[in-house]
């Protein structure tokens, strides 16, 4: 079986066709490492590019069911990345003066610089997923809000901003056994709270939401990429890889130096 990553836009998603478990090809986690490993040297030096070139961003977006591993990507990922040219926003529960302008204030807020990379721990996507689980506002105004999401996206990709957006697919067996793992080892204990519990129980209420999001908003200018993450080593690789894949597509260049500088002696 050949599992996609991406699917055409306007493709019905229905995350039971797609194995949180699945490694393509013969991948193992010691060959993964190494790709890891050349994929995040060469994204160093892109990134550094990038960040001369001060033209485009790039900006990450993960999102996932509780333990789906988003730190743990952004710290395998982003090894060795310049700080400064680097970017990372995690979006809870927002304030009250968030509260006090539309849904998207406090994320466009975030956007990365140009030159930058931005890294997005949960996103916009919220207001579409536990938004609509909870249900914190009418249907018909979380709704409205996919429309509002690709435009977003749109306004960001014309101002010189590509998307990687990814879903990190996990398993709610792959789930069990990480929340059970936290609360046995005393040094993660603090990672786990009864509020994990309450929400797992809206398991298949957020898998609902979360297909309606990855249809709805995998456009041309801002596809979604379903990542199988039940296996870390894989799931790592896989977001390592696209997100090196962009930015040599992006080939950022240094720009060009002062005229007459080569008879120049600093003494």
């Amino acid at each position: 079986m050949n599992q996609p990553i991406t699917v055409p836009p306007g493709t019905e998603i229905e995350l039971a066709d797609f194995e949180p478990r699945y490694v393509e090809g013969d991948w193992k986690k010691k060959s993964a490492a190494k790709q890891i490993e050349l994929n995040t040297n060469a994204t160093r030096d892109l990134a550094h590019r990038l960040y001369a070139e001060d033209r485009r961003s790039v900006l990450l977006v993960l999102q996932g069911m509780d333990t789906s591993g988003k730190d743990g990507t952004i710290r395998t990922v982003m090894t060795g990345i310049n700080p400064q040219s680097c970017q990372i926003a995690s979006f809870k529960q927002p304030s009250s003066e968030d509260l006090q302008h539309d849904f998207l204030w406090r994320i466009h807020k975030e956007v990365p610089r140009r030159g930058n990379i931005g890294i997005f721990n949960r996103s916009h996507y919220g207001d579409v997923l536990v938004v609509r689980v909870h249900g914190l506002v009418p249907e018909q105004q979380w709704r409205r809000r996919y429309d509002r999401i690709n435009e977003f996206e749109q306004l960001l990709t014309d101002g010189g901003t590509t998307l990687i957006k990814c879903f990190l697919h996990i398993s709610k067996e792959e789930q069990r056994e990480r929340l059970q793992a936290r609360l046995d080892n005393p040094d993660k204990r603090w990672k786990f709270s009864h509020g994990d519990i309450s929400e797992r129980k809206l398991w298949d209420d957020y898998q609902r939401a979360y297909e309606e999001a990855l249809t709805r908003c995998n456009t041309a200018h801002a596809p979604w990429h379903i990542i199988p993450a039940d296996r870390k080593w894989y799931r790592n690789m896989v977001v390592s890889q696209i997100l090196h894949d962009t930015l040599k597509e992006l080939d950022p260049q240094f720009p060009p130096c002062e005229e007459g500088l080569d008879d120049v002696v600093v003494e």
